[in-house]
């Protein structure tokens, strides 16, 4: 059957040589099918990414389009956000397909926008923030160009590095849990309580519910595409019963909350399904603006760190998902790493340059590429696939203001425990393993900062690794890392002593 492929007319013959269908043992159709259902299973983050990036203010309260945050503020940002998201997402998935010749999804990385989101732009713009993702993709770039990528991979040891994934996992799943109202600051003590005085009262606490259920559902039976249809059953149900009981929204036009049962986020009604996709999120950038804003030499530390934590969560999360893909795709060669691995890698580095540019955040490899494969994907034909209906979904952007978070958070949750499956790679009767995990995956949640989790845990595990006699063992890159990380954690004191 794979031989049909080429059976027909040079120009698909000129196909099947450039993506090597036939010699994969796949066929255009399969390659379709498969590339179809990579999309549907990653579709998700076009809503997504709109309610994490473009629902937050930055330090000078302004939404990511650059007008304050109000609750119509916010629709018009989720839809542009969305626009754009789904305009990189289809370019860099088809350049994967394309150079890489892999049947491997690009988009929006969840862990890295919530970096963004919860952390960078409390402390500078959001031009500014999608600068450092800029440098953050210029630096992984070369870093594959030179091949110092593989010695940077072994420099962190696998304990560290699952402990990373693992705990953005539960960093998603708590801001999946807030954005949704099950989680809830209170007016006293304790700092976080459980829904509404203890309970869950309103019916948008109910959509979120029952997108939970539906989608551990859909994904014990092993439904494709059960994260994207987990959103849709769940907006629709929103939907209903918005137009039937006028729930409303939380908060009031200044953001303050007047109706505690009500939407979080945006309230799901019917307003227009297609319209004139708006780009003005392209090239709204600020390359230079968090260095010259820094204050003196500890600003700069607190910058250049910053795009140290971008890259090392980049970095990691794409080397997992190359070789897990490649691995469900039977692609990997007797060097650990499939083919055209330096066009894969290059594409996936560069998505965190255009996604900068684009300030959607970094894009980086998908996970979800392994439902494609299952079904059959094998070649780059197939990221084309993906990547043409990407760029389809773009004039669809303005349905998102239709999800409101509740509909779309329980994914978040969802995603978070996908994560947390790895936590059993890490040896923890090991002190020297364990504690440096537990405080990584801990400490990001809890101090609500990726960045303070992944130094916690460098800084514990040289001094551990020391402190036993192990330190020849250890990297000389972690102890430069662990140093500008302690650097980092005493910057308010160094001000205070230099009088900054």
């Amino acid at each position: 059957m794979a031989s049909s492929t080429t059976a027909t007319g040079s120009n698909r013959s000129g196909l099947d040589r450039w993506f090597e269908i036939s010699a994969r043992g796949s066929t255009i159709a399969r390659e379709v099918r498969g590339g179809l259902v990579t999309f549907f299973t990653m579709a998700y983050i076009i809503a997504l990414n709109p309610l994490i990036i473009g629902t937050q203010a930055d330090v000078d309260g302004n939404l990511i389009t650059g007008v304050p945050k109000t609750p119509d503020a916010i629709g018009a940002s989720i839809a542009a956000v969305a626009a754009a998201t789904a305009l990189i997402a289809g370019v860099m998935t088809i350049l994967m397909g394309v150079i890489g010749r892999f049947p491997l999804g690009v988009a929006t990385g969840l862990g890295l926008n919530a970096l963004l989101a919860f952390g960078l732009v409390r402390g500078m713009t959001w031009p500014q923030a999608m600068g450092l993702v800029f440098w953050e993709g210029v630096l992984i770039t070369i870093l594959v160009l030179t091949g110092f990528r593989q010695a940077v991979f072994r420099a962190v040891p696998r304990s560290m590095r699952i402990a990373i994934a693992v705990g953005i996992g539960l960093f998603i799943a708590f801001v999946g849990l807030f954005d949704a109202g099950i989680v809830r600051k209170p007016t006293g003590s304790p700092p976080v309580e459980f829904g509404i005085n203890g309970s869950l009262l309103g019916w948008p606490m109910l959509v979120f519910v029952v997108g939970l259920v539906l989608v551990a559902v859909l994904y014990a039976r092993k439904v494709r595409g059960a994260l994207l249809i987990s959103i849709l059953a769940t907006t629709a149900l929103a939907i209903v019963l918005e137009a039937v009981l006028h729930i409303g929204s939380m908060t009031n036009a200044e953001g303050k909350v007047v109706n505690p049962t009500g939407w979080m986020l945006n309230v799901p009604q019917v307003k227009e399904l297609f319209a004139p996709p708006d780009l003005s999120l392209l090239f709204n950038i600020d390359l230079i603006g968090a260095f010259t804003t820094a204050k003196g030499f500890g600003g700069v530390l607190v910058v250049l760190l910053t795009i140290f934590s971008l890259l090392l969560a980049d970095f990691f999360d794409t080397m997992g998902t190359v070789v897990a893909v490649g691995e469900e795709a039977k692609l990997i060669g007797p060097d650990g790493n499939p083919p055209h691995i330096t066009g894969i890698l290059l594409i996936d580095s560069l998505g965190a340059m255009v996604g900068g540019l684009g300030s959607v955040s970094s894009n980086t490899s998908y996970i979800e590429s392994a439902a494609g494969v299952g079904e059959g994907a094998r070649t780059g034909l197939a990221s084309v696939v993906t990547g043409a209906a990407f760029l389809l979904s773009v004039f669809l952007a303005p349905i998102v203001n239709l999800v409101p978070s509740e509909a779309a958070t329980p994914v978040l949750v969802f995603v978070g425990f996908l994560m947390m499956a790895q936590v059993g790679g890490v040896e923890w009767d090991d002190v020297e393993q364990g504690l440096p995990a537990f405080l990584t995956l801990a400490l990001m949640p809890f101090t609500y900062s990726i960045t303070v989790g992944i130094g916690a845990g460098f800084i514990t595990f040289v001094l551990l690794k020391l402190a036993r006699g192990h330190g020849r063992s250890v990297h000389p890159l972690m102890y430069v890392v662990a140093v500008l990380f302690v650097i980092y954690f005493v910057q308010g004191l160094i001000r205070a002593l230099v009088g900054g």
